[in-house]
Order: C-alpha cells, then structure tokens, then sequence
C-alpha cells in the first residue's frame, strides 16, 4: 500500500505545474500561449523575468529531489525505488494531469533527480549545462549536452551503480524526446537563444 501511495505522491508532486501557477498568479497569463510555449524556467524567465524564474527552477529541482530523498525510503526498502520514483516525478512535470498532460520538458526536476543520486555526476553535469549555454547561447544545447553527459559522469566520479546508470540513459533519452521540435529549430537555425524577458501581452 505504501508503494503505491508513494508511486502517487511523487507523480502528484512532479506534477506540479509550478510555472503556469506562477505565471497565473504574478501576470494573469496563461504561460502556454506565451514564448516558446513550454511550461518551463527558462520559458518563464523570458515572458516575466528572472526573479519568478529562479524560484520556479529551484521548486522544479526539488520535485525531483523529494521523491528520491524521502518518498522512497518511506514507501519501502527496494533498492530501485529512489530511482523509479524519481522517474516518476520526471514524468509527472512532463505530463501533468493538472494541465490536461502538457507540461514542461523535464531538465529541471531531472536535475533534482539526479542530483540526489550521484551529487558529484550531477556537479559534472551543471558544469557542462553552464559551459555550453555560455558558449553557445541556448539552453536547449545546454540541457541536451548535460543530460547525456550525466551517464558518463557516472561512470567517471560515481556512485558505480547499475540503477542510477540506467536511470541516467533512461532521463538523457526522455530530455532528447521532450527536446525534439528545439532540435528541428536548431536544424533549422531558428531556435531562440537566451535572452532578456518579453512583455506579455
């Protein structure tokens, strides 16, 4: 019983549609029809800026955290379960039932996720994300480059762990899912950098 209420606990929280409420509440905006269309930070901060970004990303990081770090080991003692609930909680921000299962792409609370999991991978990571935004000005490049360096990372500081491995090739392909139609615009060469907000209107 505890398995599956902490199944649902961490969807429920993945689930969180912490942008569009933030959005809704600070701006009277319905974020899916603003900017890029993404129930995201990085979309949030380009519509209303960075002080309603950053603490929407870290709440997203912490969606991902939560379920790893206390869900679990509350819902029993299997050894997969930090990884799967985690998962769950990705899913839960990118199909949200909270609105109609449209959600985010999934980075942020992936980081949560995997920060929880292997600290130093994760680091590693970051290190890439904020490398490769840098040089290259977008954030999707950034997001791809740190997820699918994440199983490397394991490899090369730990924890050597088939499950976290496994986890991390799982959320690098999911990210690369939720990232298609950024890459088709990249092919395309009309995907939007990083920039300063845009009015609302």
């Amino acid at each position: 019983m505890k398995l599956i209420a902490g199944v649902l606990m961490a969807y429920l929280l993945g689930s969180i549609p912490t942008s569009y409420v933030v959005a809704r509440l600070a701006a009277g905006i319905d974020l899916r029809e603003h900017g890029s269309r993404n129930l995201g930070a990085t979309n949030l901060y380009r519509v209303l800026g960075l002080k309603y970004a950053v603490p929407v990303g870290l709440f997203d990081v912490l969606k991902g955290a939560i379920p790893v770090l206390w869900i679990a080991p509350w819902s029993g003692d299997s050894p997969w379960l930090p990884v799967v609930l985690g998962a769950v909680a990705v899913l839960g921000h990118i199909y949200s039932v909270f609105v109609r299962f449209r959600g985010g792409k999934g980075v942020a609370t992936a980081a949560g996720v995997v920060a929880a999991l292997a600290p130093a991978a994760f680091a590693a990571s970051a290190a890439v994300w904020i490398l490769v935004v840098w040089i290259s000005g977008y954030v999707s490049v950034g997001s791809l480059s740190a997820a699918l360096f994440f199983p490397l990372g394991v490899l090369l500081f730990g924890p050597q762990d088939e499950r976290i491995l496994a986890v991390g090739i799982g959320l690098a392909l999911l990210i690369v899912y939720t990232h298609r139609s950024n890459i088709q615009r990249l092919l395309r060469g009309t995907e939007s950098r990083l920039r300063h907000k845009q009015a609302a209107s």
